[in-house]
């Protein structure tokens, strides 16, 4: 693929995505598979569609007195700025003058002279005169959400929850690259095995410490590998993996997974009981519930067993006490994962906390009476928001006597998270900043 076409194709995908609200890393993979793009070509695109997602409040202060005159601007001429921008700032190895030509050549075919030339000369200024400081910005809290371009409101809770200094260092790691990390099916390959391997094949990959089943991949397209196509491994990030490892697992449990979709918790939850027992899968939708059999399938797991059910209905399916084990990953605002899925931040609002708060609620009320009494429940979210996690938790406790906080979950935790800045006596909040990981709540509760 040509540059000129590549970066067309990132203007189609940050139009999309930022005007219908498009999942970035959904129309990522889809944009790359259809135009078969080169491993190189696959990785410039990314970074242009993600760097600009992650940075476009800033970039759009950077520019704004270049187009503060601008009484109106076609979306399509906007983002188109702000990837230009954006590689001009960030993309070192790109020159400056290939860019503003490409970004003009685009506008002329998509629009019109006047369109062009607005083009041409706001990227100008860009290269002559550089773009605004962030100075101007006397507040350090607004300051910080411009720079690291992060929603005030979201800013605010987090300083508010975690103080300045936390705050800054989660905003900052969610515009890094987030590593991409793996499991593997160990009734099929060891890690060791599996690591071997792709080294062999020229992969640049390191252990996970907070799973024996994990690792990183630092360099290598693991995704066209022979390993992951025929099911030896799995993409799952190294702090979801934290979850089958603290359910306390062993052979022939009854465990259930109310919120299972897409499936790669499920299937750990299986490796782990070494495929025998039983694991109930549950997803609200359908479509979802199938991605789980085949995630079970392609891992060539037999003890899942998915389908759709609303996980607030349980009762109607399962007699109280039907269960070992259960999990509980609830759905979120996702606002741990914007390392991976960026444009999240600009289409949450804080009102979507707490209403999904209150499914939270509903579903730990309506799954708890399912587990048998000495049983385990870990509850998770992919969240960094105390509202939707610690808050969460002492909620269902006050209402429910008979649970408790598992004092031997802080025991089992590996070694390297039992000095976590997150960790308090409700649970494990993992920061992204920590350990290059998806920002994400843990904790076992108890059945007394």
């Amino acid at each position: 693929m040509t540059k000129y076409a590549l970066r067309e194709s990132a203007l189609d995908l940050l139009t999309r995505i930022g005007e219908q609200g498009g999942f970035s890393h959904v129309l990522l993979d889809r944009e790359i598979s259809k135009q078969k793009l080169s491993r190189q070509d696959g990785a410039l695109l990314t970074e242009i569609v993600y760097g600009t997602l992650q940075r476009r409040d800033l970039i759009h202060y950077s520019i704004e007195p270049y187009i503060a005159k601008q009484k109106k601007i076609k979306p399509w001429v906007r983002w188109l700025l702000y990837m230009s921008v954006y590689q001009m700032i960030f993309l070192e190895r790109v020159p400056d003058h290939a860019i503003i030509h490409e970004a003009v050549e685009i506008s002329k075919k998509r629009g019109h002279k006047g369109i062009s030339s607005f083009m041409n000369g706001v990227l100008r200024n860009v290269q002559r005169k550089g773009v605004q400081s962030l100075d101007k910005i006397e507040d350090p809290v607004e300051r910080m959400a411009t720079e690291t371009s992060h929603p005030q409101w979201l800013v605010n809770r987090w300083v508010e929850q975690y103080g300045f200094e936390t705050t800054k260092a989660m905003c900052e790691a969610n515009n890094q690259h987030l590593p991409m990390s793996l499991r593997v099916q160990p009734l099929r390959i060891s890690r060791e095995d599996a690591m071997k391997q792709l080294q062999d094949d020229g992969f640049k990959v390191e252990e996970s410490t907070l799973s024996p089943q994990g690792f990183l991949v630092l360099e290598g397209a693991i995704l066209s590998h022979s390993l992951f196509q025929n099911g030896y491994v799995t993409v799952q990030d190294q702090s979801s993996m934290l979850v089958a490892e603290m359910m306390d697992l062993e052979k022939g449990l009854m465990v259930l997974d109310a919120c299972s979709a897409p499936g790669g918790k499920t299937t750990h939850i299986a490796e782990k009981m070494e495929d025998e027992g039983e694991v109930v899968a549950y997803d609200l939708h359908e479509k979802k519930a199938k991605l789980v059999s085949k995630k079970a399938e392609q891992l060539q797991l037999t003890s899942i067993t998915a389908s759709q059910a609303d996980s607030r209905k349980l009762g109607e399916k399962h007699e109280q006490g039907a269960f070992d084990r259960i999990l509980l990953d609830a759905p979120c605002s996702g606002l741990g994962v914007l390392r991976g899925k960026p444009d999240i931040k600009y289409h949450k609002k804080e009102e979507d906390i707490f209403s999904l708060r209150n499914i939270q609620d509903d579903l730990l009320r309506e799954v708890a009476p399912l587990l048998k009494p000495e049983g385990k429940l870990v509850y998770s979210t992919c969240t960094v928001d105390r509202h939707e996690n610690e808050e969460a938790v002492r909620h269902f406790l006050e209402e429910h006597p008979d649970f408790e906080v598992d004092p031997a979950f802080f025991e089992e935790l590996p070694e390297a998270l039992k000095e976590c800045i997150g960790l308090t006596e409700t649970g494990l909040q993992l920061f992204p900043q920590e350990w290059d990981t998806d920002g994400f709540f843990l904790t076992r509760l108890r059945k007394k």
